[in-house]
């Protein structure tokens, strides 16, 4: 007895190593979850009518999607990702390029408003309209993974581009920017 409790820790040891390695291995592959096409692509953002997080800025509707470029950010207070990704989102609507040709749409995801409200406070609202999606159906409807995710929907209210995780610098630079640009067109 005495020689299977020595050895199920190096064993299960080494199955997690395993495990693990096989991950990285099928992620050099290119299978991450952040690689999996959004079925939602080029289909019309859901509908949605959510209340406001802030009292001084409106909430969120699906109806008010239409006739303009918008990026839509499902984020959390508890979501350490989403930490790292703000800033850059403060950045980007700071930017007078951006101004005018896009609008920045947050949903605080499974979150107590009075959390998300107090992130805001803390590290500044780049948002034009936040609405709050406490119970998550709003996400479900998105096909939300996990937060961040963000959505650009064209004029039209149709999803053009889905990022899973939160957005880097490159990404934004890469990715956000030139699709911004084309369908600013």
């Amino acid at each position: 007895m005495r020689r299977w409790t020595t050895l199920l820790p190096a064993a299960v040891f080494f199955v997690l190593v395993a495990f693990f390695a096989w991950r990285l291995v099928l992620i050099t592959r290119g299978d991450a979850p952040n690689l999996i096409p959004s079925v939602m692509i080029d289909k019309p953002a859901p509908a949605f009518d959510l209340p406001p997080l802030v009292l001084d800025r409106p909430g969120v509707q699906a109806s008010g999607l239409q006739g303009k470029v918008t990026l839509i950010n499902f984020f959390s207070s508890w979501c350490i990702p989403c930490r790292a990704e703000h800033p850059l989102l403060v950045n980007l609507m700071n930017r007078p390029d951006i101004k005018g040709r896009m609008t920045l749409i947050g949903i605080d995801y499974k979150d107590r408003p009075e959390d998300g409200r107090g992130w805001l406070d803390r590290l500044g609202n780049p948002y034009d309209a936040i609405g709050m999606d406490r119970d998550g159906r709003v996400g479900i409807d998105f096909g939300v993974y996990g937060v961040p995710e963000s959505y650009l929907i064209d004029r039209q209210g149709r999803i053009r581009y889905k990022q899973v995780g939160p957005f880097t610098a490159e990404d934004i630079r890469e990715k956000l920017l030139p699709l911004l640009a084309e369908l600013n067109k």
